[in-house]
């Protein structure tokens, strides 16, 4: 294999090898069978014989996601309480502090902190980082970075095999989503402590809270995503049964006898044409039966396309609508639970929505912390509840903190 910079030339396919007509040095006409390190390196990182292909892209995605893999399991397990308000009043997300699998996550940067860029470095002292939620914004930076990288490194891989890049393409639907929701919209807020937890209770806490701050579920942009996302779902399963419907019998029929009857010379293996494997057109026609005359492919190039554009066109406006959230632009979408007036005596979805959004808001303004559990709390206060009066049974419900019950 013959490795430049910026290109890798296979020399076990003739059709692609390439001549060099360039005069050796006389350095390398001294030295015929030595290689540098670095040239070693270069062929290494941009084989495509390698079992995992590395490429220049991955020398940046392995150390950052390795980085943001590590730091995320030390956090969720071990990570102190956090000043998420910034008012000193803390918030503990780690399997140490008592929540379980469920509830644990990464609690994001404090908002005394804002957007401002804040390294270890920068804190006083490493208990102070982590008081202040240092360990969410090294996370999150690192893991944007590595996804980033990697969706680069498939484009490098389709340009190393001569492929097209639109498995890259494809793999920026994703990227969008997340650079949205854990970029894009804590900087629309002002602070990366709007960001989402890092966890299973954190991220539906997170969704609920977005739904009735935002209401994105009336966002055209967000509904086209939910449209992307199942149509392309119900069109790959009709695509799966279309292809079984149509599959061809292998072994069986006049060609295949004649071909086993026939002595004469045939192809080698090489250069005969692989037999089809289903009929196109026959998967055609019974599309258009089940679902409208003239709905068929010329091709199945475009049938794959569409397959694949549907839902990434769909995650691409879902994270439009999450970044028409972030910097206030959600009043435009059309209808707000604030604006909504009901002039009918039955009820509507829409009012139930607006209810749902108004208690999901006045859980968040009580005193009581839905996201994690304080699951410590509550076994500590068991026996002490039972002798207490009924009148003082709010301040036994939580002791040191706020009444909660």
């Amino acid at each position: 294999m013959i490795t430049q910079i910026g290109r890798t030339v296979a020399t076990n396919r003739p059709n692609q090898r390439e001549t060099s007509t360039a005069t050796p040095s006389p350095k390398a006409r001294a030295q015929p069978g030595q290689v540098s390190n670095w040239e070693r390196f270069c062929r290494w990182v941009t084989s495509t014989d390698n079992r995992i292909y590395i490429g220049w892209f991955g020398v940046l995605m392995i150390p950052t996601m390795a980085t943001a893999a590590i730091v995320f399991l030390l956090a969720f397990i071990a990570a102190p309480a956090v000043d998420l308000d910034g008012t000193g009043r803390v918030l503990a997300g780690a399997l140490l502090d008592g929540n379980n699998l469920i509830s644990a996550a990464v609690v994001p940067t404090s908002a005394a902190i804002g957007l401002h860029f804040y390294p270890i470095w920068e804190a006083a002292s490493l208990q102070e980082w982590l008081a202040n939620g240092g360990p969410y914004q090294l996370i999150v930076l690192h893991f944007v970075i590595g996804i980033i990288a990697y969706q680069d490194r498939e484009w490098e891989l389709s340009y190393r095999l001569g492929m097209r890049p639109w498995i890259s393409l494809a793999f920026t639907a994703p990227v969008a989503a997340a650079v949205s929701v854990l970029l894009i919209y804590p900087i629309g807020q002002g602070s990366f402590s709007a960001g989402m937890p890092l966890g299973i209770s954190g991220t539906f806490t997170f969704m609920l809270q977005f739904q009735a701050d935002h209401n994105i579920l009336a966002n055209p942009f967000h509904q086209l995503g939910v449209i992307g996302v199942f149509g392309g779902s119900l069109f790959c399963a009709a695509h799966g049964s279309l292809v079984t419907s149509a599959v061809i019998r292998q072994d069986v029929g006049e060609a295949s006898a004649l071909e086993k009857g026939f002595s004469g010379w045939q192809k080698p293996a090489w250069a005969r044409r692989p037999s089809p494997t289903y009929s196109f057109d026959h998967a055609q026609a019974n599309q258009e039966k089940l679902l409208w005359r003239g709905m068929r492919f010329r091709s199945s190039r475009s049938l794959h396309f569409f397959l694949a554009a549907f839902p990434v066109a769909g995650i691409w406006s879902a994270a439009l609508g999450v970044d028409m959230a972030a910097f206030g632009f959600d009043r435009f979408s059309g209808w707000s639970a604030e604006g909504y007036l009901q002039k009918t005596v039955v009820p509507t979805w829409a009012d139930i929505t607006t209810q749902a959004n108004l208690g999901i808001r006045a859980m968040k303004s009580s005193s009581a912390d839905p996201f994690p559990l304080w699951l410590d709390t509550v076994s500590e206060t068991d026996s002490a509840t039972d002798d207490v009066p009924h009148h003082d049974l709010n301040q036994a419900c939580s002791p040191g903190r706020e009444p909660v019950c």
